[in-house]
């Protein structure tokens, strides 16, 4: 494949993402009346993911913590915090062990995982609902374990992993716009 095909390719692939989502608008409806009634009952709002993910979730916080009354935190943003829990346990504990200290009953978690399979995000996710907490996802591929792990997962049905992720970032904008 050539450059101008593999643009027109990448161009064509998003496209077609973008028109499968207009299928899952209930599903972003879901996801946007969870967040708005965090945001009215002053929950805390959690974002996670690793990589391409994880600067979405950072990049999604500034949008959701912006707005008035919103409380939202990227558990990717620690760098300090992150590298202790993998030096001193593992990595796969990164996010769990930061929502043990700071989720309570009734605060959203949203995991984000182009494959849906990101074991320290899924473990998150598990535990945020043992607690009391409403899981969100958002996938890509075919959502992997991540679309059963969380109460709603959008998944993003594509074996692109950039795809995904600028997906993922299309939605989080979205979500924001219609929250505000």
């Amino acid at each position: 494949m050539n450059k101008e095909e593999g643009i027109l390719d990448y161009i064509d692939k998003s496209i077609d993402c973008l028109k499968n989502l207009k299928n899952k608008t209930w599903q972003i409806k879901k996801v946007i009346d969870i967040l708005q009634r965090a945001k009215e009952n002053k929950s805390k709002v959690f974002l996670i993911g690793n990589g391409g993910s994880a600067a979405t979730a950072s990049h999604l916080i500034c949008d959701l913590s912006k707005m008035k009354k919103m409380k939202a935190f990227a558990l990717t943003d620690s760098i300090p915090l992150i590298t202790a829990w993998s030096n001193d346990e593992d990595y796969s504990v990164i996010f769990k062990e930061q929502l043990k200290t700071l989720a309570e009953k009734n605060d959203v978690v949203i995991g984000i995982s182009g494959s849906g399979n990101s074991k320290n995000v899924i473990d998150a996710i598990k535990f945020a609902k043992s607690i009391g907490c409403i899981t969100i996802g958002l996938a890509g591929y075919d959502g992997g374990i991540l679309k059963d792990a969380a109460d709603e997962c959008i998944v993003v049905e594509i074996d692109n992993m950039q795809i995904s992720e600028d997906m993922h970032l299309i939605l989080g904008h979205m979500i924001a716009v219609l929250i505000k």
